[in-house]
């Protein structure tokens, strides 16, 4: 047996894991040549597509909350088949009519913020904002829909007629609202996180 502390002579030819490769620092890399250029390039554009990306999402939000608010606010058939008869209902209008308002001013906003190439505040502020702001309407839209739909459902149990099918038509659009303004939070979320506190 060898002693652990002895030097062992290995006549195998050195093989290419065993070689010394050189470390690179993590913490602290040394830039190549061109290096900081495409890295400077790739990040204007994943910070491009994440705008656009979110005006889109957001975009369709408003969409759809604008169809929600409208097919509810027709919804009147007369006698029983008018949706303010309904607290449900009128709940799943209000929450339409805020998320319009909202997702309205941030699709302003950023199509201001990509046009003009500035914004009116701190990006941070806004970073906060967008999150906090889209997670809060997300969650109404959500809570809006859940509540509407056992009314609808046990109303077509009976009977299947226009109302029932308005209200589900501006059911199913506050929930394609609600998943466009999640994913939204997503990305507001992401840059949230990817903000310098600095």
């Amino acid at each position: 047996m060898s002693n652990p502390d002895e030097p062992t002579n290995n006549n195998h030819a050195a093989s290419p894991a065993t070689t010394a490769t050189p470390t690179t620092d993590v913490e602290n890399p040394t830039p190549g040549v061109g290096v900081g250029v495409s890295a400077i390039t790739g990040r204007w554009k994943r910070e491009d597509l994440l705008n656009r990306g979110s005006l889109i999402a957001r975009g369709l939000a408003l969409l759809f909350s604008l169809l929600s608010f409208i097919i509810m606010a027709s919804n009147k058939h007369g006698d029983w088949k008018n949706f303010d008869h309904y607290e449900e209902y009128r709940y799943l209008l209000a929450i339409a009519i805020l998320s319009t308002l909202y997702t309205g001013g941030q699709a302003l906003r950023h199509v201001n913020v990509i046009w003009k190439g500035k914004q009116m505040f701190e990006q941070r502020i806004f970073a906060m904002v967008d999150f906090f702001g889209d997670q809060l309407v997300a969650y109404l839209l959500i809570s809006s829909a859940s509540s509407a739909i056992p009314l609808t459902n046990r109303m077509r149990e009976s009977q299947d007629n226009i109302f029932t099918d308005s209200s589900a038509s501006a059911i199913s659009m506050s929930f394609l609202a609600f998943l466009s303004l999640a994913l939204s939070a997503m990305v507001s979320g992401y840059k949230l996180s990817t903000q310098s506190y600095i």
